[in-house]
Order: C-alpha cells, then sequence, then structure tokens
C-alpha cells in the first residue's frame, strides 16, 4: 500500500488506499464525481478515465492535501478493529437512527404540500422511505451478527485461541451482504441528488423545503463516510485477522500431529 508518510499517490494506487490513508482526499474525489466508497477499489488512472479526469491534474490536488495533513487527523486504516467498530456504532449507526424520522418526515410533508407542482418530490418521499427501511436493517445485521463476529475474532487473535467456526462459514460472507447493500444505497441517494437537482431547492422553496435538502445532503454525506470505513478499512482488516488466526491454527494442528 502507498504510504502517506512518502506522499506516493500514483495513476495505479486505489481510491481506497489513498482515502484510506487520508479521509480528506474524499473531498476531492467527490469534486470530479469519482466514486471513492463503493468503487473504491478502482485505480485513480481507471476512475479517471471512466469520468474523462485529467489524472494528473487530480493526483496534484491530492498531495497537495496530503502534505499539509497534521497531527490530529485521524488515522483510521491504523486503528483496531474493535475502535473502529465502536467509533461507526457511536457515530455513523446512532446518526442514523436519530435523523431518520426527521428527514422521512420533512420529506413527505413537502411531497404533500409541493408534490403537485413538483412531482418529483413525491418520489424523494418514496425513495427515502425505501432508504430508511433498508438502513434500519442494515445497520441492525451489522450489529447482530456481523460485528459480534468481527470482535470476536479480535479475542480470539489476543488469547491465541482456536477459532470457532460461524454458522455462515467465514467472514467474508456477511461482508460481501453488506457490500452490496452498501452499493445499493449508494445508487439510491445518488438518485436522489439527481431528482432534487445536487439538493438545490428552486427560489421560491419554503423554510422545510430547504432544510430537507440539507438534511439529505448531510445524510449522503454521512453515508459515504460510513461506507468508506466499513468496505475500505474494517472489511479488509477482519477478511485479514480471519485469515491470519485461521493460518495460525493449522500451523498449530500440523505440529501437534507431527
Amino acid at each position: 500500500m502507498n504510504s502517506v508518510n512518502e506522499l506516493v499517490v500514483a495513476p495505479n494506487s486505489t481510491v481506497r488506499e489513498v482515502v484510506a490513508e487520508d479521509f480528506r482526499t474524499a473531498a476531492i474525489f467527490q469534486k470530479y464525481g469519482l466514486d471513492f466508497c463503493c468503487g473504491g477499489g478502482a485505480t485513480i488512472e481507471r476512475s479517471c478515465q471512466k469520468k474523462g479526469v485529467n489524472a494528473d491534474l487530480l493526483i496534484a490536488e491530492l498531495r497537495g492535501v496530503m502534505e499539509g495533513r497534521s497531527a490530529e487527523e485521524p488515522r483510521f486504516n491504523q486503528w483496531s478493529v474493535d475502535l473502529l467498530i465502536n467509533y461507526i456504532l457511536q457515530n455513523h449507526h446512532s446518526y442514523i437512527r436519530s435523523v431518520l424520522p426527521t428527514i422521512l418526515g420533512h420529506a413527505e410533508k413537502v411531497a404533500r404540500v409541493h408534490g403537485g407542482a413538483n412531482p418529483s418530490l413525491v418520489e424523494v418521499a418514496e425513495k427515502f422511505r425505501g432508504i430508511a427501511e433498508d438502513m434500519t436493517s442494515h445497520i441492525a445485521k451489522e450489529e447482530r451478527i456481523l460485528f459480534p463476529y468481527i470482535q470476536y475474532l479480535s479475542q480470539v487473535d489476543s488469547a491465541e485461541k482456536e477459532i470457532q467456526a460461524p454458522s455462515f462459514g467465514s467472514v467474508q460472507n456477511p461482508i460481501q451482504m453488506m457490500e452490496v447493500e452498501h452499493q445499493l444505497a449508494g445508487d439510491e441517494m445518488e438518485e436522489m441528488r439527481r431528482l432534487t437537482n445536487n439538493y438545490t431547492p428552486p427560489a421560491e422553496a419554503c423554510t422545510t423545503y430547504r432544510v430537507l435538502f440539507q438534511e439529505l445532503q448531510e445524510f449522503e454525506q454521512d453515508l459515504h463516510r460510513h461506507i468508506h470505513l466499513e468496505n475500505n478499512i474494517l472489511f479488509p482488516k477482519a477478511i485479514q485477522l480471519e485469515q491470519s488466526i485461521q493460518r495460525e491454527d493449522e500451523v498449530t494442528r500440523s505440529e501437534s500431529v507431527v
């Protein structure tokens, strides 16, 4: 992986690598319309080609941002899985639960009052209702199944115990499911952005109308950071941790046979 300390950002660096090292670079990728969360596995070169972006200019901007990094900036990629999970629960899952009812209420009110003149607002309300239901189910699955197993892996690794295989076989299986759901949520919010003209209310929009668009934009920004932390940092760490434990178990069993 490229090291941020050496400021090595190249065309063959993946978007995921760069953002994992310094999350502030996400704003640069977003400015150019490049996916840094669900599609973060693509290289900078390939992402730029797909969007018609000058890779040299982008890399120069990324390096400029990364050179100004302070010691206080969180280095999420250096955090343990336990610390990452606690951070996600406290900062993202709690946020989702707290804002969903308010945003949905505003979306339904704006659709009811202004939907006749602007039918897309009815679609916004319907789409966000679906997002709210999906995200509520999604974070519950993470909290009941995936996160506890990742924490179990951390405990096994610390205690050097033999791992007990879960009913779902490998951590990669629920991770793949969560990544699919992340992609769907990202796609839905991208459509929401299109329906709202990049969350830009018309000049005559009432206060609730304007607040709704601001709330939707903030929700999308939080979702991107949330997905990035899981797809690009937590999940790879969990897969690596499980594989490391399994390798150690195999070595232990082979030595006991000998």
